[in-house]
């Protein structure tokens, strides 16, 4: 049933219709007569119910359906509701960028490469309850894998919320147009789209959750700083005081193992608690007492310990933390044949400078997934080959100073807040010229807004420490320098006596860790 509102009097939205109920009830849908009218009259130009069910076809497709129709996922996996699991929320922050930029880079016109993508995300049971602190219990939520590889939107929806066991009875309808059309002739049309608000009593009559009022039930829990403090510095001191021998014995293994292997330094991907990095360290020690030749190519590396095993796009050494001896074994034995492939990447990236009037290639460590060094040169190797057909034509050193990144999900360059370019690989030659000319002063103007920031962030944080007598201070890649500055001077204004003593980590959530570390959001609550 469609209700008409007059021209230019609002939205479209919908509701079940409260007289017919549940049993037989239709839908009620309220659209302006503009549309409707639009809608209608290009139907009958194109080639009546044919070109309906066509114009229908593409709205099903579109990207703002996507998102309606992934609802129940998103408020499964959102990362808000995992406050109190800092590695699921992480995994899941993570998991959401690649599968929204998946569903970005099908939905751009023109030609596209779609590569299999792998993701892992830890749903929660929506029916569990939380404790009276609003905590989520470890076992209100199971991990999930599952990889991608439809090229269209409609079928990567219903893929995702299959593999997490969601129901895809709100996609029945949409699933039937799609068959509807691809039995019905392929005529031309423009695609008709406004995105639809379901009333409130829709959810009322169907019995489904409001995905947007039980979030922002959830944000209301969110308490203020002093108060989850007095609440949770008992169990922070008990924790850490706790971990003392423990930070002791990492900080004596890391120091034993960079001597004794010739290391530069020792790092972790993920914020492991101290007994798993001495138990990682430890099976190193054991690797290196019981084949101690096999080690002999780490020296002068740096090693990262985290999901995978191979060499990153900087060069470090990855130890994937669920591999065994053997192949860790197998990794330095090829570490030579690494070592060659990243003087290719660094050739590369110098002829990519001198091409580009002296721009210097980056990749952005720590910010994202991992990026391992097959995939970085492949890459600049690609981007490289379709730059000098061109001969651009820029001066050797107009560029000199700047930074850029590549990425492939990309359509159009940009340029970033933090000054950097993001160009993408296939980027046409003469608009990148007429791009990185055009914006090489705002990017000058902005790399010298973030040095200013970075050392000022640098500065209020040793004051920081120093003023509240904390133990450490430390914050997530994903706050800026922005956030952390504010955030660090609100801490010094409100000097709570809680924190003192303690290691303090920045981020986007309330936890206490492991072993004691304190993590508040950069934006709290006074």
């Amino acid at each position: 049933d469609f209700e008409l509102l007059s021209k230019g009097e609002g939205r479209a939205d919908a509701w079940m219709s409260e007289a017919d109920g549940r049993s037989g009830g239709c839908i009620v849908v309220r659209l302006p007569i503009n549309e409707v009218l639009s809608f209608f009259c290009s139907a009958r130009r194109l080639g009546g119910r044919c070109c309906a069910v066509q114009i229908l076809q593409k709205r099903a497709l579109s990207g703002a359906d996507a998102v309606n129709a992934l609802r129940p996922f998103y408020f499964a996996v959102h990362p808000d509701f995992f406050g109190q699991h800092p590695r699921e929320r992480e995994v899941n922050e993570n998991s959401l960028k690649r599968l929204n930029g998946y569903l970005e880079n099908l939905q751009k016109p023109g030609p596209r490469s779609i590569k299999p993508t792998k993701l892992t995300f830890y749903v929660r049971d929506t029916k569990q309850k939380t404790d009276s602190k609003g905590d989520l219990p470890s076992s209100a939520f199971r991990s999930v894998t599952f990889t991608l590889q439809s090229k269209d939107v409609l079928n990567t929806v219903v893929e995702v919320l299959k593999s997490c066991s969601l129901s895809v009875e709100h996609m029945q309808g949409l699933l039937k147009t799609r068959a509807e059309s691809q039995n019905s002739p392929k005529q031309g049309g423009t695609p008709f789209y406004r995105p639809i608000k379901w009333d409130k009593t829709y959810y009322s009559f169907t019995g489904f959750r409001d995905p947007e009022q039980e979030l922002e039930q959830a944000k209301k829990m969110e308490t203020t700083l002093s108060l989850w403090l007095k609440n949770n510095e008992p169990e922070a001191t008990k924790k850490q005081n706790a971990s003392v021998p423990r930070r002791a014995e990492l900080k004596r293994l890391k120091r034993e193992l960079i001597e004794k292997l010739g290391l530069v330094d020792i790092r972790w991907q993920r914020k492991w608690g101290v007994a798993h990095r001495c138990c990682q360290l430890q099976s190193l020690s054991r690797l290196s007492l019981q084949s101690p030749e096999a080690l002999l190519n780490l020296r002068g590396h740096i090693v990262v310990f985290t999901d995978q095993s191979g060499m990153n796009a900087s060069g470090h050494v990855m130890l994937g933390t669920m591999d065994v001896h053997h192949q860790w074994t197998k990794l330095f034995q090829r570490l030579p044949s690494y070592s060659s492939l990243y003087q290719q990447t660094v050739w590369l990236k110098d002829r990519i400078s001198f091409l580009l009037g002296g721009i210097q290639v980056i990749h952005m460590e720590g910010v994202g997934p991992v990026l391992p060094l097959e995939d970085h040169y492949s890459t600049l190797n690609t981007f490289h080959k379709r730059l000098l057909p061109h001969r651009l034509a820029l001066h050797p050193r107009s560029l000199q100073g700047l930074t850029m990144t590549l990425e492939n999900d990309r359509s159009t360059p940009r340029l970033h807040d933090m000054g950097h370019f993001i160009i993408p690989v296939m980027c046409d030659g003469v608009q990148l010229q007429n791009f990185l000319q055009s914006h090489a002063q705002e990017a000058r103007r902005r790399m010298q807004r973030k040095n200013q920031l970075e050392a000022e962030e640098e500065d209020v944080m040793s004051n920081c420490v120093q003023d509240l007598s904390l133990r450490s201070l430390s914050k997530e890649p994903s706050v800026s320098s922005s956030q952390m500055i504010p955030c660090c001077r609100r801490l010094m204004e409100d000097r709570s006596p809680h924190m003192q003593g303690l290691h303090l980590c920045v981020s986007h959530f309330y936890s206490v860790m492991q072993d004691g570390d304190l993590c508040i959001p950069w934006d709290w609550k006074g």
